[in-house]
């Protein structure tokens, strides 16, 4: 197992990681993607780390992080997926873990990562506090009647 940045030959299959995560929506697949392609674009400048998990010569998951604009030491994780297929074998302890150790190596101390409160995103919720981040806000009604954002947080 490999964990790696992107590169520019990774995204279409990046795109098949993204749709057979299985809890995205297309608006939400339409936004990842969109941070792959600037992370592409300009790798320095873009904001965005993206980095990939590669078993053999099959991608299996990825995970998009960046610093907080106007912060010193804050970083969002933007995304984490990993093939459905996949789950269960420790791929995304492992991006998180390689995300957690770059942003350290970057002189990040905070990693924040913010989500739905929907029972589909349940598995995510439980990934992250197994994870250690804590629940540290909600917003009720958030990103829509019933949705609420939960935000984690990890101290580093």
């Amino acid at each position: 197992m490999l964990v790696r940045l992107m590169e520019k030959n990774d995204r279409n299959r990046l795109m098949e990681v993204v749709a057979s995560a299985g809890n995205f929506n297309s608006d939400e697949m339409n936004i990842a993607m969109e941070l792959i392609d600037e992370f592409l674009e300009d790798p320095k400048g873009s904001g965005y780390i993206v980095q990939v998990l590669q078993e053999e010569e099959e991608l299996h998951g990825y995970v998009c992080y960046g610093p907080v604009p106007l912060t010193e030491t804050t970083y969002d994780l933007y995304w984490i997926a990993v093939r459905s297929a996949c789950r269960g074998k420790g791929y995304g302890q492992a991006l998180i873990r390689a995300a957690e150790d770059d942003v350290q190596k970057r002189g990040g101390k905070l990693l924040l990562i913010e989500t739905s409160s929907l029972e589909s995103y349940q598995p995510a919720t439980r990934f992250y506090k197994h994870a250690g981040y804590e629940l540290i806000g909600r917003i009720t009604d958030f990103y829509r009647q019933g949705d609420d954002k939960l935000t984690f947080a990890k101290r580093l």
